[in-house]
């Protein structure tokens, strides 16, 4: 008869693959589901788990499980986890080894071992990260009513800054001052090549060239966790976003006065517009699959999942057009719809990609996030005009709250609706 894992042992395996999920984006439930499901698989039936945003307490008692002589009678473990770029092909890989762990096809050892291969996966390289982000930029500025020299400045601004961020940003600053550095380059870059002629929708250069700073995983775990009942995560994580955004605002605000001091005075602006050339939903839907799978690239999704992830974008972008324009639905009702075809779409590709539905949701909910909204917030506010700030800014936190409200509801329905078996989710 084999001899049962060593108690600790099991316990450490399940931590590790605690670690990698948290360290790369994966939401508070899916760690905790994963660390119980690989120590209940191994007979440790006591491991307690408690997850924060960032750290894992793990403890457990071994006096109540069947155990060989010579085991800890007790086991605690505290993990920090500090944040970084999130890498969500790990969180998919640990996913399907938690699956083939549960279904009997692994032992301890060899679940160590491809845990180390997991943590040991090279990101994405940086020419395709710069790639992504250039791409991302120019569908985006696209989908927010760009034309193509629009869009073409803002892929331009999307190459450059992703440069600055891989090899400046990245390594030598603090996560408050790069993010507003980045914001600032990125808008300096915008105004610099509409001065040169490159692009007429100054708005939409610059819409397309921050939507690679967007926080789309804090902001989309934040909301997960809040709707699993982790108040302290899901606010952190939400708070976290909204640093993000913060800094965005200000380096769009510090941009334009900068701009307005050496050419004295603030570039005027006529608020939204939509160009002829890109309003079709032909290239309204290739725009989205260029946004949603560069996203896609940036977060480091598996390159097998990112012609799913694109699809599913283009469908919520187009539910979402298609309320807007032609059932005459608000922007936060039509958000909250394409937010709910987006999540629904997502649970049930996950089941068949055998990886979390976090992974589509994430991507495929970037077209919806009020990008613009944020812009004109920190224009109108840089120019004084306060009463169009808190106008735009207020309908910016209406559309968030309906894709928040779109994820929630989504995300309630019962797993057995989108497969038979309980499967990935």
């Amino acid at each position: 008869m084999d001899q049962k894992p060593h108690f600790s042992d099991v316990l450490d395996v399940a931590s590790e693959a605690g670690h990698i999920l948290l360290e790369n984006g994966a939401e508070i439930s899916r760690v905790e589901d994963i660390m119980s499901r690989i120590a209940t698989h191994f007979g440790v039936s006591t491991g307690n788990f408690f997850v924060l945003f960032n750290g894992i307490f793990t403890s457990g008692k071994a006096d109540i499980v069947s155990k060989a002589g010579g085991q800890a009678s007790t086991y605690a473990n505290v993990d920090f986890i500090p944040t970084q770029s999130p890498q969500l092909s790990k969180v998919t890989a640990v996913n399907r080894l938690s699956y083939d762990i549960s279904a009997g096809r692994l032992d301890l050892e060899q679940a160590r071992a491809r845990l180390q291969e997991i943590k040991s996966m090279p990101k994405k390289p940086a020419w395709e990260q710069i790639l992504a982000a250039g791409i991302s930029a120019g569908g985006f500025s696209a989908i927010f009513g760009g034309g193509f020299l629009d869009c073409a400045a803002a892929c331009l601004v999307g190459l450059i800054l992703y440069t600055f961020i891989v090899f400046v940003s990245s390594r030598y600053m603090s996560k408050i001052v790069g993010g507003i550095c980045n914001a600032l380059l990125s808008s300096l870059l915008c105004i610099g090549f509409w001065r040169l002629g490159l692009g007429e929708s100054l708005s939409d250069i610059i819409i397309g060239g921050i939507m690679p700073l967007i926080p789309g995983v804090p902001f989309t775990n934040g909301v997960r966790d809040l709707a699993n009942s982790d108040y302290l995560a899901g606010l952190t994580r939400l708070t976290d976003a909204m640093l993000g955004f913060f800094c965005i605002a200000l380096g769009v605000a510090v941009a334009f006065m900068f701009d307005g001091f050496l050419f004295s005075g603030m570039i005027r602006l006529t608020g939204y517009t939509w160009s002829p050339e890109t309003y079709g939903f032909g290239w309204q839907a290739l725009a989205a699959l260029a946004g949603t799978v560069g996203f896609a690239a940036l977060y480091g999704v598996d390159r097998g999942l990112y012609l799913w992830t694109g699809i599913i974008g283009i469908i919520g972008w187009m539910v979402y057009l298609l309320t807007f324009r032609y059932l005459s639905f608000s922007a936060p009702f039509a958000s909250l719809t394409a937010a709910l075809v987006v999540c629904l779409l997502s649970r049930f590709a996950a089941v068949p990609a055998r990886c979390p539905a976090q992974i589509f949701i994430i991507c495929g909910i970037f077209t919806l996030v009020p990008g613009a909204g944020i812009f004109w917030f920190s224009y109108y506010l840089t120019c004084n005009e306060f009463a169009l700030s808190l106008q735009n800014g207020f309908m910016a936190v209406k559309v968030a709250i309906a894709i928040v409200l779109g994820i929630i509801l989504a995300m309630e329905l019962p797993q057995r609706l989108f497969s038979r078996r309980k499967g990935a989710h």
